[in-house]
């Protein structure tokens, strides 16, 4: 049995990796980057529509409170 430094190692190891490619770790943070992308959009636009209805029938209900107020 071969006695290997730790360089020889490590050159081994470099040699592997050029040849595989950036391999499966690339493509887990690109999917994870792609999923958490799509769910902070759809938390903002979630939150923004939840302001948006609730600004709308404020909006309503003092309408119809003037039209109230004309009539009687």
């Amino acid at each position: 049995m071969e006695h290997n430094p730790g360089a020889d190692w490590l050159t081994e190891a470099a040699k592997a990796a050029e040849q595989q490619g950036p391999g499966n770790l690339l493509r887990i943070v690109l999917i994870v980057m792609v999923v958490g992308c799509v769910l902070v959009g759809w938390f903002l636009l979630r939150g923004y529509r939840q302001g948006a209805d609730k600004a709308s029938e404020g909006a309503d209900r003092k309408s119809s409170e003037d039209a109230d107020h004309r009539n009687g």
